[in-house]
């Protein structure tokens, strides 16, 4: 199916409310007609730390705010155990439409489905928009389709995350697990090791953010 392309409701001179505003009316891909709504990034054009997702959930779909579902609470959980402030992050996802199938065995239950490339590439201006606006220090990849979206579709989270990439989208560019991935653990103790590991990947976040209030002083 040929794909509608986003840049004409772009805004000409853009901020972040122009652009949710304009994203609100997205049919740049199929996406749209089973979603609820767009879910646009949420949060300061000054952060300092953008985090980017893959998709909005079926609860993000409903709300119309990314990240406040069980991926998202786990999410702020692992923030507040690594020292960073959500209130002063970019949270955002690479699509801004809930990508879903019915569940098999019937039922009101949304299935989550990955995004195509398709879809991923029509979603691009508006990730693009943001960042330039925000302007992170640091970018975090959160999971394996945000981060071969920006980081290329060789990237493997499996053996890359936790280290500093060279990028020229942020000083600081870093990709981990997304915290769904932390939910679909197959028991307790694989989801403590697991968000361990997260914690501590989000601490060199906030080594980075330390170490330039300390300079600036």
């Amino acid at each position: 199916m040929a794909q509608r392309g986003v840049f004409p409701i772009l805004p000409a001179d853009p901020t972040l409310p122009a652009l949710r505003q304009a994203a609100a009316g997205c049919q740049a891909c199929d996406l749209w007609e089973r979603a609820t709504q767009t879910v646009f990034g949420e949060g300061s054009a000054t952060a300092q730390v953008m985090l980017v997702g893959e998709q909005p959930g079926s609860e993000e779909d409903l709300a119309g705010r990314p990240f406040v579902g069980p991926a998202g609470r786990l999410l702020d959980r692992a923030l507040t155990e690594a020292g960073i402030d959500r209130d002063l992050a970019y949270v955002t996802n690479v699509v801004k439409h809930f990508k879903w199938a019915p569940r098999a065995s019937g039922g009101s239950r949304r299935i989550h489905a990955k995004p195509n490339a398709v879809e991923i590439a029509a979603c691009r201006p508006w990730l693009q928009a943001e960042m330039d606006l925000v302007h992170p220090r640091v970018l975090v990849c959160l999971g394996a389709t945000a981060a071969q979206a920006l980081l290329g579709r060789q990237f493997r989270v499996t053996l890359n995350r936790g280290h500093w990439v060279d990028s020229a989208l942020a000083p600081y560019v870093l990709a981990t697990i997304h915290p769904s991935a932390i939910l679909r653990a197959p028991d307790a103790a694989a989801r403590h090791t697991e968000m361990t590991r997260f914690v501590a990947d989000l601490r060199l976040v906030t080594a980075v953010l330390e170490a330039k209030i300390r300079k600036a002083r």
